[in-house]
């Protein structure tokens, strides 16, 4: 392509740009709004996954004994748990320790330890960590069989909550986002169309005299190219402000909540939504030729 020919398209494409300036702007606006809703559902979805696999990763399997074990009885069960595949640590905590733990736990709740009446209702546990976190759950079903173990725990059913959220955060932005980009397709289609319109009549001579359709189209492509590119750099600028503030005020308040880092994360997501906001405006721009290309 000439550098003469592509001046010429860019000129035509900002000259509409100008012209129909109050729907252009109507355009960048909803090219922005929706691309910043994309934007929060897909952080808060990295968030969540992060977080959940953050806790997966530090998940330890409380195990508790029965009452009546002798101290033989409590060490056969913990050599049991100690062959089980995959165990990095197993860590024995009595039921004097158990107690020792809750009184600091409750120190500023003394009504609750005053209650127990001097009774240690708390039993002995193993504490055991894995190598991998994927193999917490098939350990706790084997280790109900073994003798002299009362119950398990581990904190997978919090975790797969989490997961369960940021699939429904994901699924519902993907929902949101397609009902917005309809609405920006929408806006910026009859933004154009106001271009073409006015332009009819010299589209029908441009193909008379033998212009190609490309030569029309690429003005109008590059206008929708321009209003989506726009808005997608809007977006992008909120969402790194947004995402700055929200990072550094969560490590001053709650210093030990994991979050994705900025850096690539936010990178990413930037270019991502750049190129999905271009995509509408292209196709934008596609629709609303159709119907006049055929003059």
């Amino acid at each position: 392509m000439k550098i003469r020919t592509m001046n010429y398209y860019m000129s035509e494409a900002f000259k509409s740009f100008w012209r129909n300036s109050f729907m252009s702007i109507a355009s960048i606006a909803t090219v922005a709004l929706a691309l910043f809703i994309l934007g929060l559902f897909s952080m808060l979805a990295a968030n969540l996954d992060y977080f959940a696999n953050n806790l997966e990763n530090q998940v330890q399997l409380s195990v508790y004994l029965k009452d009546d074990l002798t101290t033989d009885e409590v060490m056969a069960t913990g050599r049991q748990l100690k062959e089980l595949p995959d165990v990095k640590e197993l860590t024995f905590t009595n039921k004097d320790q158990a107690m020792e733990k809750m009184k600091e736990r409750m120190k500023d709740q003394p009504g609750i330890l005053d209650a127990l009446d001097g009774k240690n209702p708390l039993p002995a546990s193993y504490e055991i960590t894995f190598n991998r976190p994927e193999s917490v759950k098939a350990a706790a079903a084997e280790i109900k069989s073994i003798k002299g173990v009362e119950s398990t725990h581990y904190g997978q059913d919090i975790i797969e909550q989490l997961f369960k959220i940021a699939n429904i955060i994901r699924w519902g932005g993907i929902v949101l986002i397609v009902f917005l980009a309809f609405a920006t397709l929408f806006i910026i289609s009859n933004t154009i169309r106001l271009t073409v319109f006015a332009r009819r009549k010299e589209i029908g001579i441009m193909k008379y005299v033998g212009a190609t359709n490309w030569f029309i189209r690429w003005p109008f492509l590059l206008e929708g190219l321009i209003l989506g590119f726009i808005g997608g750099i809007i977006a992008d600028l909120a969402l790194f402000q947004f995402y700055r503030f929200v990072t550094v005020s969560i490590h001053e308040s709650l210093a030990f909540l994991p979050l994705v880092g900025f850096f690539p994360f936010m990178y990413q997501l930037a270019g991502g939504l750049l190129v999905i906001s271009m995509i509408i405006g292209a196709m934008g721009s596609t629709i609303s030729l159709k119907r006049y290309m055929k003059v």
